[in-house]
């Protein structure tokens, strides 16, 4: 007994000894640093969609569309009618200028990270730099001299593609980019500050002003910089016939989309996260910089409406999170059935956090966290609450989520935000009721392990003094 108990301590803190590590590595942090970052636009482009999806929409929105309340035939008295109407237009217009959001969000997704990343990964890895704008302006200008200067085109009343010479393909601005922006702004950097370290600059005297003395002094490392990105584009186009984001794009980024696509990518990630909390280490820090090369993407297609991924952290969000697998549940199971008072009390305290998702007081609180009575039901819920959620979704009672809403809105109502439907609301409550059934058993052996036994002297002696 003691052996095994020793074994599991062991593991126990190996365990967490080599995910911290994971968790504090550099690049992995500059990684989350900078998704985080460039996800605050992707958050108010996701906002503005689902205002339009959801509010504004007059055909398919939750108010006015088919598929919600009806309002538009209760108004116009017909859907031929309501088609024709004026605020069935100008809900249309507005909508129109609404998704205009994108265009400076999610269309240049790959173009915010090349700034963001840099920035980042010059603060993180040459923090002596005297200016790291000065390392983001390069590698911007890499990410451009890279980028693919020509496309085809399909004219509408053709059906041979013609090729668009001197122009960009913008699409690479996108989530198509990503990759690229990654590799090619941290590489720039990095040669960059190299070569500045070695101070293969142009000295000023001291006499001129600061900001022009290092405007000159970036100049060498500078153009060394763009021509070796010259290089690399004058190598890959010779040898692939293909730019360099181009190349990243098949070699990289596809495979690695379509790993991110699979079952098994999926019930990794699920089991592992719900783990990772376990041990109380957040969950973010490991696979945050994962997301954003995998499913941050697929949000970002859904949204703008060029795919429908199943898989993606906008469904994980509405299916576990927003669904109340990790918050609600639990608090719900204990106000319900447990008889400790002391987990009683932690419950109606955790209850207001756990309606806006915010999980911790119960799981710091009760504590579930290193908790082995806890550790099956915690284990199981979300990947469960995931599957519930992927199963709605296949057999068509609800839609790939394209709606991007806060975590923090409360489960119900954001299950009825994500996909604009009844329907969400009535799998978030299939969610919460299954998860919630999945803790009753674990917190009726709670009860019998620790009962209160302060509670249970009391009455037994009032008993007694009665029995006199």
């Amino acid at each position: 007994m003691n052996t095994s108990g020793g074994r599991w301590q062991n593991f126990q803190a190996n365990f967490t000894k080599y995910a911290g590590k994971i968790a504090a590595n550099k690049l992995l942090l500059t990684l989350r640093d900078s998704f985080i970052i460039v996800a605050a636009t992707s958050m108010i482009a996701g906002f503005a969609i689902m205002i339009q999806n959801v509010f504004v929409d007059p055909t398919n929105g939750l108010i006015f569309g088919k598929q919600g309340f009806g309002l538009g035939r209760m108004i116009a008295g017909s859907w031929s009618a309501w088609e024709k109407s004026g605020l069935f237009n100008g809900l249309t217009s507005t909508g129109n200028l609404i998704g205009l959001v994108s265009n400076g969000s999610l269309n240049t997704f790959a173009v915010l990270l090349v700034v963001i990343f840099s920035h980042t990964f010059s603060r993180k890895y040459f923090p002596k730099s005297k200016e790291h704008m000065t390392s983001v302006l390069y590698a911007l200008g890499a990410f451009f001299i890279c980028m693919p200067w020509k496309f085809q085109y399909t004219p509408a009343d053709s059906k041979k593609a013609i090729d668009i010479l001197n122009y960009m393909d913008t699409t690479f601005f996108g989530t198509k980019g990503v990759f690229a922006a990654l590799l090619i702004s941290g590489f720039a950097v990095w040669i960059y500050n190299k070569i500045l370290q070695r101070n293969i600059t142009i000295k000023m005297p001291d006499s001129v002003p600061p900001a022009v003395a290092r405007s000159f002094e970036s100049l060498i490392p500078g153009v060394c910089t763009m021509g070796v990105f010259i290089i690399l584009t004058g190598i890959s186009t010779t040898f692939t016939g293909e730019t360099m984001p181009e190349l990243l794009l098949t070699l990289l980024q596809k495979p690695a989309l379509a790993i991110s696509g699979t079952g098994l990518f999926a019930f990794v990630l699920q089991t592992t996260w719900s783990l990772l909390q376990w041990f109380g280490i957040h969950p973010t820090s490991i696979w945050g910089p994962i997301f954003g090369l995998t499913w941050n993407i697929n949000d970002t297609q859904n949204m703008l409406g060029q795919a429908h991924h199943i898989f993606s952290t906008l469904f994980m969000n509405s299916s576990t999170v927003a669904a109340g697998s990790c918050s609600v549940s639990p608090v719900l199971a204990l106000m319900l059935f447990s008889k400790r008072v002391a987990a009683k009390k932690i419950s109606k305290i955790a209850l207001m956090p756990a309606i806006f998702n915010i999980s911790e007081p119960i799981t710091f609180g009760l504590p579930i966290i290193l908790n082995p009575l806890y550790f099956i039901p915690w284990l199981v819920a979300q990947p469960l609450a995931f599957y519930i959620g992927y199963f709605f979704i296949k057999i068509g009672f609800i839609a790939p989520i394209v709606n991007n809403v806060p975590w923090t809105v409360p489960t119900l109502i954001s299950g009825l935000l994500y996909t604009g439907s009844i329907n969400g609301l009535i799998v978030q409550a299939v969610i919460v009721i299954v998860t919630t059934a999945i803790y009753i058993p674990f917190i009726k052996v709670d009860n019998k392990l620790n009962p209160d036994v302060e509670k249970k002297t009391v009455v037994d002696a009032a008993k007694q003094e009665l029995a006199k």
